[in-house]
């Protein structure tokens, strides 16, 4: 299913004193997981990710950084209990939440990660302070919590976390959130949060906050991954789609082809979406759903299931 809605178009010039520079296209792309997904909650997750591109879109279109729209976009899906992320995170074999969350920007290779954490409400708010504080890239468990403490991100009881749904079922299945956006100066920046995978071991850490594999941004663009995590780590999925973008391939067979090495590789079911610095995008899946959301520069959103 692919919905197209018309928006305003921007200009795409700026006039800035006695010069004039052009604006490169913003585009931003928002996934919510891919997977079996019951026919009757997809129009509710479509909204969701229409939502989220929404609000990153609303930064871009005022000048905003794409860092600032990827961030507040899946901010938006971690706080919707429809996704694996956040709230509404999936629980492991003790019924407790862990999360994973990782964002980084394409021109500096500049990225910060969290994982297996606990109490946080957003951890890809959590993530933007590792990229912003510099040290290091990946903090995990009891550290990130430590982190979080000293750098003021608010912590919740780990049961706040845990919606009913999740609590009385048990065994729901559904995947991971993402975002990449493109701003204005070329810019591209990838987003990525998730519960984990259903009933996994405690201290399993997927894809998401690996960086190439889950989540992944450099000169070539930027992509979020989601599905059988295991496999994309396997495959390092986020920097191959970007490798195949570098070497020509347009965003959208470049996801198509990861996708299927992917799958000739490891077997894994996954997807991916990906934005290149010109604004141009990308998605694929090899799962019977991954909700898409689509808002390029010319002022079209585009809605996939």
């Amino acid at each position: 299913m692919v919905i197209t809605i018309r928006l305003t178009q921007r200009k795409s010039l700026v006039d800035l004193g006695d010069t004039t520079m052009s604006i490169r296209p913003c585009a931003i792309i928002v996934h919510g997981g891919a997977g079996q997904i019951p026919e009757e909650s997809l129009p509710r997750r479509l909204e969701g990710c229409n939502q989220a591109a929404l609000a990153g879109w609303k930064i871009l279109e005022n000048g905003g950084t794409a860092l600032d729209a990827v961030e507040a976009a899946v901010i938006l899906l971690e706080d919707n209990p429809l996704f694996n992320a956040g709230t509404g995170s999936t629980l492991n074999a003790l019924g407790q939440v862990e999360m994973d969350a990782a964002i980084m920007e394409g021109r500096t290779l500049t990225a910060g990660a969290v994982a297996a954490v606990t109490g946080i409400k957003n951890p890809v708010q959590l993530a933007r302070k590792v990229l912003e504080d510099g040290r290091h890239v990946v903090l995990a468990g009891e550290g990130a919590l430590r982190f979080a403490r000293q750098v003021g991100v608010p912590e919740f009881s780990p049961e706040f976390l845990v919606i009913d749904e999740e609590r009385m079922r048990w065994n729901k299945k559904h995947g991971t959130v993402g975002c990449v956006a493109a701003d204005e100066t070329g810019q591209v920046v990838a987003g990525t949060s998730t519960g984990g995978i259903f009933d996994k071991l405690p201290g399993r850490i997927g894809d998401t906050p690996l960086i190439g594999c889950g989540t992944y941004a450099d000169s070539a663009g930027a992509a979020s991954c989601t599905g059988m995590g295991e496999a994309i780590i396997r495959a390092v999925m986020g920097k191959t789609a970007l490798d195949l973008v570098r070497s020509g391939y347009h965003p959208m067979e470049a996801a198509r082809r990861a996708v299927a090495e992917l799958e000739e590789k490891t077997g894994g079911k996954a997807g991916l979406i990906i934005i290149d610095h010109q604004g141009r995008i990308g998605h694929a899946r090899n799962t019977t759903h991954m909700p898409v959301c689509i808002i390029t520069g010319p002022g079209e959103i585009s809605v996939h299931s």
